[in-house]
């Protein structure tokens, strides 16, 4: 055996494939190590700002990438009580809420598109999937909405948004392909569509589930044209319509906003009202994350 014959299988892994050469890791590594700092660079700039003194962030006219003492006067400020500390505890409400009804609708409403007994079932799915390419629009849904006296009520947040048509379709998709043995076991020894569906189906589609409700708690928590369109009163506005205030259209923060009598640098408050805003959903995906791939893959591949 030639010693080029030697190099070549040395240069090809098991599965037949050759070994990248160094030159294409190296350029690998380069465009990931450049992707990730974009990605994260302005995060890091978010954070540092918020909590870096307001005589650096006055002096360097803004943001700063790291601070030179840690400051947290920024989150005393917005969460001592007053406008932002309010619309935190609304968005918890709206979020908890929604997606508690909302995961409860849809996990019905799949279930029930899976039986072959239900009347209309086709008429139904094809209704489901016409609501994905077609939506009512945003005079006939504030009409309607106006119509049912939601207007300047938590109801006018979580209703009219209650039930996503792609999320029940993913649903009916995952309950499709359990086991029907079992559900027919459960048919023969009595249980009725409630018990099936709450002691059987849904404990066998916990990864589905923490997905879809993920899904519709980001949705709720992320949601401020809904509040924007539908209420008036200050007082009911989520921390997203805050944040679209005090960032977006730079609205200052005084001192009749907050509880705090001291009020640090407008940049630097308007950063932490930005990582208050992340940090909920950044914290809940951790204990969801060993359920989302399987959950997300869900219907994608049968075979």
């Amino acid at each position: 055996m030639t010693n080029s014959t030697r190099n070549v299988r040395r240069s090809t892994l098991i599965n037949g494939q050759q070994r990248p050469s160094p030159v294409s890791s190296v350029v690998k590594l380069l465009v990931f190590a450049i992707a990730c700092t974009l990605v994260v660079l302005p995060f890091a700039a978010i954070i540092a700002t918020s909590l870096a003194p307001s005589a650096q962030v006055t002096a360097a006219g803004g943001m700063v990438l790291w601070p030179e003492r840690l400051d947290i006067s920024a989150y005393q400020a917005i969460l001592s009580g007053g406008v932002v500390t309010r619309a935190l505890g609304v968005s918890g409400i709206i979020t908890i809420l929604g997606a508690v009804l909302s995961l409860t609708v849809s996990s019905m409403l799949a279930y029930a598109l899976t039986r072959s007994a239900l009347p209309g079932r086709r008429a139904i799915t094809l209704l489901l999937i016409f609501s994905l390419f077609f939506n009512p629009g945003i005079i006939p849904m504030y009409l309607a909405v106006q119509q049912f006296g939601l207007l300047d009520s938590l109801a006018a947040l979580i209703v009219p948004t209650c039930l996503n048509a792609f999320n029940v379709i993913v649903l009916r998709a995952f309950f499709g392909n359990l086991p029907k043995d079992v559900l027919e076991a459960a048919e023969i020894d009595g249980a009725g569509e409630v018990t099936m569906l709450a002691r059987i189906v849904l404990p066998l589609s916990k990864a589905a589930l923490a997905v879809i409700g993920l899904f519709y708690a980001v949705g709720y928590w992320n949601s401020f044209f809904s509040a924007l369109l539908y209420i008036n009163d200050p007082k009911l506005w989520p921390l997203q319509l805050v944040l679209r205030s005090y960032v977006t259209n730079d609205n200052q923060i005084g001192t009749a906003d907050v509880a705090s009598g001291i009020l640090p640098a407008q940049v630097t408050m308007q950063m932490a009202i930005l990582v208050v805003s992340i940090v909920p959903i950044v914290c809940v995906y951790p204990f969801l994350q060993r359920h989302f791939a399987k959950g997300a893959l869900t219907g994608a591949v049968k075979g």
